[in-house]
């Protein structure tokens, strides 16, 4: 390893770049309800929505204004967290890794600007929309970075059978959702749950830490692969009721819950599925009051435009990642999803 500069830790950034007592209070308010979802003390129905990358700043921002402004007519029924995932997983450690790596996709991997422009960013959705946002935690130790800005956390599948992420979960202070692994073993994700709704003491950031377990840890379905590369869904009503059932023979996990992942290996990653997965879902929801319970809400990959482009295309407000909803058929998905939650 070539160690290339110092970078600042959480607490020196968060002093250089700091949120405002209306940021705080705006964050403050949407965890409190965002918990009481999770608790069942409020029926409205979650929606994580957003680009699979947040690849540039000005692009995302008409996004979440656009969002806003929808969220008015939808807010009796549904709440909305916006996924604004900054650091990205590869699957062969190669390609675009995200805001994060790259302000700018089209330049090399700078991390300093990559920590600013990722706080700056979240720090204006708050302030300009009013939004608390989702990430996904790739790298644990960067968690403290955002952690006076988010209001939601994930856990890849790829991440969701370490020992770090796990533990890490416990702490955090917001809703983890832990995604089944690639491969489809649902026990991974519950022994993911319990692990971080669990008491646990370890190594952070050169400290010695405790925790006492974050009781909303749930678990997110997005589907698997299996060893010949084939997609397999998950998100059907066997399948919730086979969750349902692992969490009723683990009592001691507190706030049974699910998020249903529209996409990735539910969809095979074909992003117009989308629309019909989550009308599926609903429908379970609809015809069994204990799935009603348990499936607290859905993500969905929406941006600007339909589909997805290579790096270097430079079309406004397309995905650069996995292919994602455009904006007409993201307004109406959420117009239905609302209809449909009553």
């Amino acid at each position: 390893m070539e160690f290339l500069r110092r970078l600042p830790i959480p607490q020196e950034l968060k002093r250089q770049f700091p949120i405002t007592r209306a940021v705080r209070e705006i964050k403050e308010k949407r965890d409190a309800e965002i918990e009481n979802i999770f608790l069942g003390k409020d029926p409205r129905f979650l929606l994580i929505i957003g680009p699979c990358s947040a690849d540039r700043e000005d692009a995302v921002l008409e996004y979440m204004e656009r969002l806003a402004r929808l969220r008015e007519k939808v807010s009796e029924r549904l709440f909305i967290i916006p996924r604004v995932y900054t650091n990205k997983p590869r699957t062969n450690g190669l390609g675009y890794k995200g805001m994060l790596h790259q302000p700018d996709p089209e330049k090399e991997e700078d991390m300093l600007s990559g920590i600013i422009a990722i706080r700056e960013m979240h720090t204006r959705i708050v302030a300009e929309t009013g939004f608390t946002c989702a990430e996904e935690m790739l790298y644990p130790s960067n968690h403290r970075y955002l952690s006076d800005l988010l209001s939601y956390v994930a856990v890849g599948a790829r991440s969701v059978e370490n020992q770090e992420h796990r533990i890490v979960a416990s702490g955090i202070g917001v809703p983890a959702g832990m995604k089944n692994p690639t491969g489809g073993d649902l026990g991974v994700m519950m022994n993911a749950i319990t692990a971080a709704q669990s008491r646990q003491k370890f190594i952070y950031r050169g400290w010695e830490v405790r925790t006492n377990g974050n009781p909303l840890a749930h678990c997110i379905l997005r589907g698997y692969v299996d060893r010949f590369g084939r997609s397999h869904p998950n998100y059907h009503y066997e399948d919730l009721r086979d969750v349902l059932e692992l969490y009723q023979k683990n009592p001691a996990l507190k706030n049974p819950a699910v998020i249903v992942d529209t996409n990735h290996s539910n969809s095979g990653k074909k992003y117009l599925e989308q629309i019909r997965i989550a009308s599926d879902v609903m429908h379970s929801r609809k015809m069994d009051g204990e799935i009603r319970a348990l499936v607290k809400g859905l993500m969905v990959e929406s941006y600007l435009l339909d589909g997805s482009q290579k790096v270097g295309e430079g079309e406004y407000g397309r995905s650069i990642t996995d292919p994602c909803l455009g904006w007409e058929k993201t307004e109406k998905l959420v117009l239905d999803l609302a209809e449909q939650a009553e």
